[in-house]
């Protein structure tokens, strides 16, 4: 699956609460750190086996443990409407 960004979401830094943001029509996802790991590598090109890969490198992690997060995290935001296959 190459995860992407719903149609009117995106990643984006809110100056005001000096934090990243999810926004999307109507509502807003403020994502913890690990989160935004993730999302920083959803660009609608890298598959979830590549961001995976990414993320298992950056933090010297078993990937598949990182694979079992990311699965879990992709399929909320899905459910959401943040994310689209």
């Amino acid at each position: 699956m190459t995860p992407r960004f719903a149609p009117g979401v995106r990643l984006q830094h809110d100056q005001a609460r000096q934090r990243w943001i999810v926004m999307a029509p109507e509502r807003m996802f403020i994502p913890d750190e690990i989160a935004l790991e993730v999302l920083r590598l959803i660009d609608g090109e890298r598959d979830e086996i590549a961001i995976v890969a990414t993320l298992a490198e950056k933090f010297a992690a078993p990937a598949p443990v990182i694979a079992a997060d990311v699965r879990t995290m992709l399929d909320d935001l899905i459910n959401r409407g943040a994310i689209v296959k």
